[in-house]
């Protein structure tokens, strides 16, 4: 994975940046349409510290994308004020994981990410399948991260 280069005195440490991931409920995905411009699309998603887990509806745009070419752009961000500034972009390749769509077919790959989205937006142990959806698997290639409250520090 390439290492970040610029605006390294604001960036996130892993540990900071891993808290951001899990408190943050949604992030725009950004794939490369047949035509070959951008289409983004804002959806939950679960950060297991090292991949992004999307659980994204088979018949969408973005799901026949990630199909023709994996390439992707994630940010996930947050803040109000200049201080308050944080988030992170993740460019990276997605592919699916498990069946399409997602009936429930045991697959010890899904088990983690399924019950931490679960509790994530459902507040339960159990995820619930809805045959629409399937899972995506982003491996990232590069992250960058900034906090603007470290402005100026250090």
């Amino acid at each position: 994975m390439k290492e970040q280069r610029r605006g390294r005195r604001i960036a996130m440490s892993p540990e900071e940046r891993d808290e951001f991931l899990a408190r943050q409920q949604v992030c725009r995905m950004a794939t490369i349409g047949a035509n070959g411009r951008p289409h983004t699309s804002a959806l939950w998603f679960v950060w297991d510290g090292s991949v992004v887990w999307i659980n994204s509806v088979v018949k969408s745009q973005r799901f026949t994308d990630v199909a023709r070419d994996g390439r992707v752009s994630i940010i996930v961000d947050g803040g109000d004020s200049f201080a308050d500034l944080r988030g992170v972009t993740i460019e990276g390749t997605a592919k699916a994981v498990g069946e399409v769509p997602r009936t429930g077919e045991n697959n010890d790959a899904l088990n983690a990410p399924e019950l931490a989205f679960a509790r994530k937006y459902m507040q339960r142990d159990e995820f619930v399948y809805d045959g629409g959806h399937a899972w995506l698997h982003v491996t990232p290639g590069k992250i960058v991260s900034w906090d603007f409250s470290k402005h100026g520090t250090g």
